[in-house]
């Protein structure tokens, strides 16, 4: 006759197998519950740390600014003088740019894999694609100084002036180097990402939802465009934030290409400045406590500006995903 061990004896009273076994499962259910959400705790903790340590670091330069170090142009490190709008304008734009350049290729590319081309043309060209990911940001910036910079500087701008020059966005002369440029090398580093993820998010529609608009008369591109891009449109968005999230905080290849100046100005021809170049090229030449806190202030703008974006994408997948199936 089988007893419970922790019954307290031999006069304990009895407990089924079944029983002890159902106890057993709650008891590793709640520990496994608490253990996941320790480790989610945790990611917030290390968040909110990284944020509070940043604005530990950067408060006195938040003394003596303010809030005006948001909307300030002038960076003088001589005079101590520091406004971040020239850097945050950079990064924005040039983000902005790449995903203008590399969501419509992308979207394009990962279509045809997951839908149009053959089973070894779409193996091939993936690896290809997924390749591209795996080159080096400072092979990415070479080939840019060497290679698209004259290209853009002798072929593009020029043509782009020719045609749109009445337009502020392609006045001025054209260097090669700058915002356009930085824009380009970022919608290369853009393409693997945001298309990988895209054709493994149109590959997981259900075929009932092809063979669906196949059974009400689409073609194939209506059957495309109606079924499958707008049941898997919450993952493609999501795609298009994981790509936004890389440009934000790419360094060294748009340090290379983009010209770092801080100025703005509403011509793609010239140069311009990210908060991820600043950093990286002045931090170490940083010479007075001042310079290293608005350095470290800078930082803190572009922790919040990821967080903002990320807190919109969420807001935009779960609206997309609230919104009736079928329209896009």
């Amino acid at each position: 006759m089988l007893r419970s061990l922790n019954a307290g004896g031999r006069g304990g009273a009895f407990v089924p197998p079944a029983a002890l076994v159902r106890r057993h499962r709650a008891w590793t259910d709640a520990a496994f519950r608490a253990a996941l959400t320790a480790v989610a705790l945790l990611v917030i903790v290390l968040v909110a740390s990284m944020l509070v340590q940043l604005v530990i670091a950067a408060m006195p330069a938040i003394r003596r600014f303010g809030a005006a170090f948001l909307w300030t142009r002038r960076w003088d490190p001589v005079h101590d003088v520091f406004g971040a709008v020239t850097f945050a304008y950079g990064t924005v734009a040039s983000s902005l740019l790449a995903l203008l350049l590399a969501v419509p290729v992308s979207l394009g590319a990962a279509v045809y894999l997951a839908e149009l081309a053959p089973p070894a043309v779409s193996t091939v060209l993936s690896f290809v694609i997924e390749l591209l990911a795996s080159i080096p940001s400072v092979i990415l910036g070479l080939w840019g100084i060497f290679v698209m910079a004259p290209w853009l500087r002798r072929v593009v701008e020029p043509g782009l002036a020719a045609v749109f020059g009445w337009l502020p966005l392609f006045s001025g002369p054209a260097y090669g180097i700058g915002l356009l440029a930085g824009g380009m090398i970022l919608a290369i580093m853009l393409l693997p990402i945001i298309s990988s993820v895209s054709r493994e998010v149109i590959r997981a529609v259900p075929q009932s939802q092809r063979e669906a608009a196949y059974a009400l008369g689409a073609t194939r591109w209506e059957m495309i465009r109606r079924a499958v891009l707008p049941y898997g449109r919450t993952g493609l968005i999501g795609a298009v934030i994981l790509g936004l999230g890389r440009a934000l905080g790419e360094t060294l290849a748009v340090t290379m290409v983009i010209g770092n100046r801080p100025q703005v100005s509403a011509s793609l021809f010239q140069p311009a400045y990210t908060i991820a170049a600043a950093l990286a090229n002045e931090f170490s030449e940083a010479s007075t406590d001042m310079y290293v806190s608005a350095l470290i202030e800078l930082a803190t703008v572009l922790f919040v500006i990821s967080l903002l974006v990320n807190a919109v994408a969420r807001w935009l997948v779960w609206r997309v995903g609230a919104a009736p199936r079928g329209t896009l």
